[in-house]
């Protein structure tokens, strides 16, 4: 177990260390995003448990997370088609936390080749939410 104590205060404080980082709400929870694109927040929805933390990462490195490491990370059928990797926060340590929120900041921050920003997933109803 950590040695100390993280909760959404020390996510809040590495965050905000961050170029462009800015507090913000997802569907009324706090939250933590980059010009309007979701990073990381305390997530809302009952599948999740309780003190936890949903931070943005892809498909590929989410996967990693769970497998190296399924104490600290997981995942639950709601956010299955998210790219969201959810964090237990009794279980990751601070170094591992701003390693994760430092590789969260580069997703969302990241370019295309051609110098756009990262395409859109395909819209829907939930598409909002990383916006």
């Amino acid at each position: 177990m950590p040695k100390n104590r993280v909760d959404f205060d020390t996510v809040r404080k590495i965050a905000l260390g961050l170029p462009g980082v800015e507090e913000s709400t997802a569907y009324g929870s706090p939250a933590l995003k980059v010009r309007g694109k979701l990073l990381t927040c305390i997530p809302v929805h009952r599948s999740a448990e309780p003190y936890s933390l949903a931070v943005r990462v892809d498909f590929d490195h989410r996967a990693e997370l769970i497998a190296s490491a399924p104490d600290i990370y997981y995942l639950t059928d709601h956010y299955v088609n998210y790219p969201i990797v959810l964090v237990r926060f009794s279980r990751i340590h601070l170094d591992a936390l701003a390693d994760l929120l430092s590789v969260a900041w580069r997703s969302v921050t990241a370019k295309t080749p051609g110098g756009k920003p990262n395409a859109r997933r395909q819209k829907d109803s939930r598409s909002r939410y990383f916006e």
